[in-house]
């Protein structure tokens, strides 16, 4: 399980992200954001080496607020033949030194991860506590022949496409579509809502 230490990043993650989502094609607002942390979870890297996280931020900056759901992994060095637009940032962590901070869609390690949290080899962690389930995110595992193009037990890595939710909004009512993580966030207001940040599909 993955350690979380409770230390300083100069800059902050937030900081970071006030420069990088701007340059997203799939921002909403129109200037310069103000994001506030809302909720998100994490995944553990088999191999201990790759920070994983699933984090909610909140724009605060427009007439009303968005939601965005910023995936980001933690490397200890550059990522080898990462897209050029992949790098969120370097920060200097207080216990770990620089660490390379990527968007999370863009990094083999994380989608990797996603697969095996849909098909049940995997559990979501808490966000800011080490060695923690997170019981909030619920995981709607698609069965042999459920979901689009079948079930993903039987399918290899290369044959799932993982998609990431950016901007999120609240679930509707009914059943949740199968092969999808559902997760929480906090508004500004302090009313909660549930919503889809992943869904894993055939190809």
């Amino acid at each position: 399980m993955a350690y979380i230490h409770h230390t300083t990043m100069t800059p902050t993650k937030l900081e970071l992200l006030t420069g990088w989502l701007p340059a997203q094609g799939w921002y909403a607002g129109d200037g310069t954001p103000e994001p506030v942390k809302a909720g998100g979870f994490r995944l553990d890297d088999p191999a201990g080496e790759v920070g994983i996280e699933f984090m909610v931020v909140v724009d605060t900056a427009g007439p009303e607020p968005v939601a965005y759901l910023v995936s980001m992994s933690y490397r200890g060095a550059p990522l080898d033949g990462a897209p050029g637009d992949a790098l969120i940032g370097t920060s200097e962590h207080g216990v770990l030194g620089t660490r390379w901070i990527y968007d999370g869609a863009q990094d083999p390690v994380v989608t990797a991860q996603v697969r095996a949290l849909l098909r049940g080899e995997a559990a979501p962690q808490h966000q800011s506590r080490s060695d923690t389930p997170d019981p909030t995110v619920t995981v709607h595992r698609a069965g042999p022949g459920d979901g689009p193009g079948g079930g993903l037990g039987d399918a290899p890595d290369d044959g799932l496409d993982v998609r990431f939710t950016r901007v999120l909004r609240p679930a509707e009512a009914g059943e949740p579509p199968a092969g999808s993580v559902i997760a929480g966030w906090t508004w500004p207001d302090g009313t909660t809502a549930r919503g889809v940040f992943l869904t894993v599909t055939r190809r």
